[in-house]
């Protein structure tokens, strides 16, 4: 027997946005992978992270469906609709503040994307990505570095340097 899923809905839709950035296919990817964890439900070890389960689900769904479709995916337009009611700020200057970092978050490619949801959002470990999307943690660290990188520059509007500049001793 399955636990609760539905406690993890809300981070398969988190998930679900961040893949295919499109907040109208959102709830499609979801009820799909929420249809194939109950036809699977017997692959799910007991005492295992249900929540990193459910999300390779969303993932390996959403990974299916480009297959099947192969299209370009649409641009996100208006991603705090897709937030769940409530969770949106209530003065409107955050609301620009919070549509601009959900935009930022977007223009990211898809790898670091991603990665970012699930260390930052989602609290997930490095081996839990890593596992999850099955790829070296070496891969999921360097790859979250240069998100983070990616949206200071962003944010900053000038270059990040990959490396510190040298510290100049003083005699």
């Amino acid at each position: 027997m399955l636990p609760d899923i539905t406690l993890h809905i809300p981070a398969m839709r988190r998930y679900a946005l961040v893949l295919t950035r499109d907040r109208h296919r959102v709830e499609d990817l979801v009820q799909e992978s929420l249809a194939r964890a109950l036809a699977a439900h017997r692959t799910w070890k007991p005492g295992s992270n249900m929540r990193t389960w459910l999300l390779s689900i969303v993932h390996n769904s959403f990974v299916s469906g480009w297959r099947r479709e192969r299209v370009e995916l649409s641009a996100l337009d208006g991603a705090a609709a897709a937030l769940p009611p409530g969770a949106g700020p209530a003065r409107p200057d955050m609301q620009v503040e919070v549509q601009q970092v959900i935009d930022r978050l977007l223009a990211l490619p898809d790898g670091m994307r991603e990665i970012l949801l699930l260390a930052v959002v989602e609290e997930m470990s490095y081996r839990e990505i890593a596992e999850m999307l099955g790829i070296p943690m070496g891969t999921v660290m360097s790859r979250l570095a240069r998100a983070r990188a990616a949206l200071r520059e962003q944010v900053e509007g000038a270059a990040v340097p990959t490396r510190r500049p040298a510290l100049k001793l003083v005699e």
